[in-house]
């Protein structure tokens, strides 16, 4: 096994560089195969990332039956219509869509939670992609539902782009490989990888994947996009419905930051070594910390 975490290159915080939107806005379905990956962490963090850069985001939630996003993003109190109410015509898509009070860029339609799986076709997915993208998003992230099964195949119907989203534990990585080839079968071609909840210390000691496992595993057309480092930060982020990538403390964050410059081109060091492991706080930040005192 591996103990390889990533190229031994530092991760700098550069300046963002201007990128020419495109066109016709980019739309990627976020997956993984298996359940529990982080998967709607991701697409909540990523696209915020993206907002703060400029970009016109879009999140679609297509896991019917199952939403989460709206409580990645805290946006689960504002949620009127869905979905499944625009696709079959009971509210019109801009009153449908949500935008987020701490960044205008964002804007976010979330999933039925009553229905099935099955309350959206493959053909009216195309067609609501078509008209979000009509709204001048330049990014549509679409979080998919895990599994492989028909909510799979109707929320990566629309999509053009795909990433895949994994941990380093062979049972996933086993799931993300057969996803990618049901990405490449429906023409979903070159995804790209995410390693989420990455342990350092793990990997050197033989306990987990490295991420040149991983990319072993998966095979050489798929290409590495960002490697998120496991860190605490994501469950209370996540909790306060407050995505990660907001919080400048943050290595997962971080990590989602940088991620969301590599889709818009830059070329960016992906985190490694120290850079992905937390510091242990000292005596005198622990004894703070005891007394309820912030060290800032």
């Amino acid at each position: 096994m591996s103990t390889e975490v990533a190229a031994p290159v530092a991760d700098k915080e550069n300046s963002v560089t201007p990128v020419a939107p495109t066109a016709k806005g980019r739309v990627i379905v976020i997956t993984s195969g298996k359940g529990g990956v982080g998967k709607t962490t991701t697409t909540a963090n990523i696209g915020m990332a993206l907002a703060v850069l400029g970009e016109r985001v879009a999140l679609l939630d297509a896991d019917i039956g199952l939403r989460n996003l709206d409580l990645a993003l805290g946006l689960e109190n504002r949620i009127v219509y869905d979905i499944v109410d625009v696709v079959e015509g009971r509210a019109k898509l801009r009153s449908a869509l949500i935008k987020d009070k701490r960044n205008q860029n964002l804007v976010f339609l979330p999933a039925a939670q009553t229905r099935d799986k099955s309350a959206v076709s493959p053909e009216q997915m195309k067609a609501l992609v078509a008209d979000i993208q009509a709204e001048g998003y330049t990014f549509i992230l679409i979080d998919c539902p895990a599994g492989i099964e028909q909510g799979f195949k109707n929320a990566t119907a629309g999509a053009d782009e795909a990433i895949v989203v994994t941990n380093p534990e062979m049972s996933s990585v086993r799931d993300a490989d057969r996803i990618v080839g049901l990405l490449e079968a429906q023409d979903l071609q070159n995804p790209k990888l995410i390693v989420n909840r990455l342990r350092p210390k793990m990997v050197r000691s033989d306990e987990a994947l490295g991420v040149a496992d991983v990319q072993e595993v998966l095979g050489s057309g798929v290409e590495l996009l960002g490697i998120v480092p496991e860190d605490e930060r994501i469950i209370t982020s996540t909790n306060r419905g407050e995505p990660a990538s907001l919080d400048e403390t943050s290595l997962a964050g971080r990590a989602y930051r940088n991620i969301a410059r590599r889709l818009r081109g830059e070329t960016v060091p992906f985190l490694s070594g120290s850079d992905l492991e937390e510091k242990e706080p000292g005596f005198f930040e622990k004894l703070l910390h005891l007394f309820g005192v912030k060290n800032n």
